[in-house]
């Protein structure tokens, strides 16, 4: 299939019409303060936006007010500083975050994530190294 063929029967400028209109409803401040994508949004640093948004990632089903309370609720448990916190993470922090609960993510699950991407970031540096 080329560029100019249609896909799924749509004509290319259709279909690009189409996805330049969902990029600027989606790609904007006003969307983004109110989307899990938020989350991720709040850090500078590399390692600490992977982290964020990883986690984020692992609970975003439900609604949007609700994924967000609890992507706050499990940043607040890494002290707002996720790299630092999976880094240091021992006994003491795995306890912190057995407390964690969204729908069915609960804080055995989040311990298992914490224990994963502490190996990750001890040995790779970044998930794109892993993938890498």
């Amino acid at each position: 299939m080329s560029l100019r063929e249609p896909y799924n029967g749509i004509p290319e400028e259709e279909l690009k019409s189409f996805l330049e209109e969902k990029y600027l409803q989606y790609n904007n401040p006003s969307f983004i303060l109110s989307d899990p994508v938020s989350i991720p949004h709040r850090f500078t640093r590399r390692n600490d936006r992977e982290i964020a948004g990883f986690l984020a990632a692992s609970i975003v089903w439900g609604r949007r007010d609700l994924i967000l309370r609890s992507g706050e609720k499990l940043l607040d448990l890494t002290d707002n500083r996720p790299y630092e916190f999976i880094i240091n993470a021992g006994k003491e922090e795995l306890v912190t975050v057995s407390r964690f609960v969204h729908r069915t993510f609960n804080g055995s699950d989040c311990g298992y994530f914490i224990r994963g991407l502490k190996h990750i970031y001890s040995a790779f540096g970044s998930m794109e190294n892993v993938i890498l």
